[in-house]
């Protein structure tokens, strides 16, 4: 059995093999431009965890046949920037390009990421930043400047079956799965093909025949995509509210047992639950601001867990 993660050798290696992010490495996209004139440019990859960042800066440097340089900016500091400079100009001395990859970018401070710019400017090093925040909060505005922002969508679940389907030809298992239980790898993948192939990797270590109980047992319990102070929490109060101004209830209740599942203050979503019995109901359902308040009353005195009925 290899030690190598199965997402990790399921990595693709050219544009060609990437599913998924077709408005970028397709025919027209940015990134198919810049690998067939050879031209590289710096860039922030935003997107969701599982959704290639990685893959497509170690394609990038592949096909642009640079040094390609990966650090990441949770443990990373402003020397090792300096140390990547000085890689850099040794590369520049022999004619060979540095693409300098920084993954959760928008961990780096102010001053670190000061410390980029000149290199970046002068074309010393191309930069491909991987953040999962909005990087118009995060990366300061020089260094937005210098780069470009290209967004990276969840992937379908079309997409994750097809994933999963090359994963189990490489693996030759393609008989041990069956069809039932790749729909369900692919649903509580929620768009992250490095989740979905764990998940395949743990079940075809539990059982010889994988079905939906085997996908379950080796998934266990999946705690939804939630930030409380990124663009995910905003997101998703924001769904709840249109939710309820659409009267959509299934719609309204899997927004807000989405919020509470994830751990968001119950009181948070009561307070904007009055609002909205002001702003968007008012004098038009005069019993929905009293309802609204008795239900905060309630959430704030009773608390979680009970609060959620």
């Amino acid at each position: 059995m290899s030690r190598v993660p199965l997402a990790e050798r399921m990595r693709p290696q050219t544009l060609n093999e990437v599913v998924g992010q077709t408005h970028i490495v397709g025919d027209d996209g940015l990134l198919r431009h810049i690998v067939e004139t050879k031209q590289p440019a710096s860039l922030i990859l935003w997107g969701p965890p599982g959704t290639g960042k990685t893959t497509l800066a170690r394609i990038l440097a592949n096909e642009l046949e640079a040094d390609f340089i990966e650090i990441s900016a949770v443990v990373a500091g402003k020397k090792d920037v300096l140390k990547v400079v000085e890689r850099a100009k040794t590369n520049w001395n022999l004619k060979q390009r540095t693409v300098l990859f920084v993954d959760e970018i928008h961990r780096f401070n102010k001053a670190q990421q000061d410390a980029f710019l000149p290199h970046v400017e002068s074309g010393l090093i191309t930069l491909i930043g991987a953040t999962t925040e909005n990087p118009s909060f995060e990366v300061i505005t020089p260094l937005l400047s210098r780069s470009r922002v290209l967004v990276l969508q969840p992937l379908s679940k079309h997409e994750i079956i097809d994933i999963l389907k090359r994963a189990l030809k490489s693996e030759k298992a393609t008989k041990r799965v069956s069809t039932e239980a790749l729909d369900y790898l692919a649903e509580l993948s929620g768009g992250d093909a490095r989740l979905a192939l764990g998940n395949l990797e743990i079940a075809l270590e539990l059982a010889d025949k994988i079905t939906s109980e085997t996908v379950k047992t080796a998934a266990q319990k999946r705690i939804p995509g939630y930030d409380k102070k990124g663009d995910m929490h905003y997101d998703v109060i924001s769904a709840f509210i249109k939710s309820m101004r659409g009267s959509d209830v299934k719609a309204t209740l899997y927004y807000l047992a989405r919020m509470l599942q994830a751990g968001e203050d119950p009181k948070f979503v009561a307070r904007r639950m009055v609002i909205f019995a002001s702003e968007d109901i008012g004098l038009a359902g005069n019993g929905a601001m009293g309802l609204a308040v008795a239900t905060f009353q309630a959430v704030e005195r009773i608390g979680m867990p009970e609060a959620h009925i």
